[in-house]
């Protein structure tokens, strides 16, 4: 069971690279990872979220948790992206 809580800010705890917890994938092997999404960069630009095994996450001071309403659009109904 996952520890994680989608919308909540968590660092990972060897590279402090620190983001809001968007995805979550658990493998047939046992490693789970959370995907964590910075905000942007000085520029307005958007920067690249991270996957990090969930062992290796603290979550930041509590600071409130996102949510989003999803009940009328709840997204493309396409697989998940391969790397």
């Amino acid at each position: 069971m996952s520890k994680i809580e989608f919308g909540r800010t968590y660092r990972d705890c060897i590279t402090r690279f620190q983001g809001i917890a968007t995805g979550h994938s658990h493998y047939i092997s046992g490693c789970s990872q959370v995907l964590l999404q910075p905000g942007v960069d000085k520029d307005g630009k958007l920067l690249e979220g991270h996957w990090f095994d969930e062992q290796r996450l603290e979550e930041v001071a509590v600071i409130g948790q996102i949510t989003l309403d999803n009940g009328a659009t709840p997204g493309r109904d396409v697989p998940a992206p391969k790397r």
